[in-house]
């Protein structure tokens, strides 16, 4: 190749560099500002359905999240719910117990949402809902 073609590819290419560095910034000014925490005992609705946080407790190796939940019929909606630690992202403990969320069920109903937090190094504790596009956060500690 001529070192003219050479040339002219890498203004090219530069151009196209730039013109998508500016798309890029356009994109990220005009996103929304980050999700506000919701405060305990605040009714939200996320996607489809209605949830009020009415408290956290602190275990041994768990934390659980006390909850009013309800709104839809879905057997796996609780994979929706994640506790962000500082240094990690944890899904509810699945396994049935008394008093705990097995499922969202179309009738309001109050249980607990429990995550193993044994291996979380860090106090900072933020409840995460997210359904479909919408999300709500709870701080809970930390």
């Amino acid at each position: 190749m001529k070192t003219r073609t050479l040339l002219l590819l890498s203004v090219g290419t530069a151009l196209a560099i730039l013109i998508a560095g500016g798309v890029l910034l356009f994109q990220l000014s005009s996103e929304q500002d980050a999700v506000e925490p919701t405060r305990l005992g605040e009714a939200v609705t996320v996607g489809d359905v209605e949830i009020t946080v009415v408290g956290a407790s602190e275990g041994t190796g768990d934390f659980v999240v006390e909850v009013e939940i309800g709104g839809v019929d879905d057997l796996d909606g609780l994979d929706d719910f994640r506790l962000i630690t500082g240094d990690r992202q944890l899904a509810p403990i699945a396994a049935r117990a008394e008093g705990r969320c097995a499922e969202i069920t179309v009738e309001p109903q109050q249980c607990a949402i429990a995550f193993d937090t044994s291996a979380a190094s860090t106090s900072s504790r933020v409840l995460v809902m997210r359904r479909g596009d919408q999300q709500r956060n709870w701080n809970l500690g930390g």
